[in-house]
């Protein structure tokens, strides 16, 4: 079957996590080219969001005017503003764009459950948001690869790895996310898959300040 560009995004993230130095036809990556990567990643996600939530999941009639339900991932100390960001360490950072991957893995796969009973929802809409969902586990999985890097060579500290872990809240938070509308839901994910992104680019930024961003 042919591949979608999608298909080809997640194959060419998972090339970049299981190519190894001394393997034909492949070259060591950087740093930056790693980030690159990830960053791309997290914008085809946001990309898809945002179609999903225009396209399928608008807020309706009656949602017009009142304020947004209250996101499943508001709990979490999130700063808004590239300033706020760079103010935050190296590793909380880091921290910070794993746990909010992490809160939406199970949310998301309960979703796509819970959206398959749909009668309206057309196929496509069904199939981009089985792909958010895969894509979602793919950027956490290239995201940790890009921190093992940036240990290893010494750019951030391991004290990572000694951080409160995200899974033991994961039952309270996706029991709050499973509650929300449709809409609210892929509205919350779009906002948050935003924030990512922007992480990564600042965090890119800041361990590369010669790329003057």
């Amino acid at each position: 079957p042919s591949l979608t560009p999608s298909d080809g995004a997640a194959l060419a993230l998972l090339w970049m996590l299981l190519c190894a130095p001394g393997d034909a036809g492949c070259h060591p990556l950087t740093v930056a080219d790693l980030f690159d990567r990830v960053i791309r990643h997290s914008g085809r996600i946001h990309s898809l969001s945002t179609a999903l939530y225009e396209k399928h999941f608008p807020p309706r009639d009656n949602e017009l005017g009142r304020p947004a339900r209250k996101c499943h991932t508001s709990g979490m100390l999130t700063p808004n503003g590239k300033e706020y960001a760079q103010k935050i360490p190296r590793e909380e950072l880091t921290h910070l764009i794993l746990k909010l991957l992490q809160a939406w893995k199970e949310p998301l796969s309960h979703f796509n459950q819970h959206i398959e009973h749909h009668q309206q929802l057309p196929d496509d809409s069904l199939s981009k948001a089985k792909e958010i969902s895969n894509m979602v586990h793919e950027l956490k999985t290239g995201v940790e690869k890009v921190t093992e890097k940036m240990q290893s060579m010494g750019i951030i500290s391991n004290s990572l790895n000694g951080m409160a872990s995200s899974e033991g809240t994961g039952l309270s938070i996706s029991n709050e996310a499973n509650m929300m509308s449709d809409s609210d839901f892929i509205h919350c994910f779009r906002r948050d898959s935003n924030k990512v992104q922007s992480y990564l680019k600042i965090l890119k930024c800041r361990i590369m300040p010669e790329n003057s961003c």
